[in-house]
């Protein structure tokens, strides 16, 4: 199973990304040197919205979408 997912970051910025393991990943992005550099300098930061899709290539797929969208767009999603 993987999961996207869309964090808030502490400078209400959104960052999204690809992972099996949603809780560990978000746990990561907030406390390790393991969470992506752009969260490193935002935290904390606090999920919004996740999703699970059944493959890789789905959730890659909606990544890629995701990631088009406006922040306004975003934010409805979670609304």
């Amino acid at each position: 199973m993987y999961y996207v997912y869309i964090l808030e970051c502490a400078d209400s910025t959104l960052y999204s990304g690809i992972t099996t393991d949603l809780k560990r990943r978000v746990v990561e992005h907030n406390t390790s040197p393991l969470g992506a550099k752009y969260t490193r300098g935002r935290r904390p930061v606090k999920l919004v919205y996740s999703n699970e899709y059944e493959t890789r290539s789905e959730a890659t797929r909606e990544e890629i979408r995701l990631k088009k969208l406006t922040k306004e767009e975003k934010k409805a999603l979670f609304a």
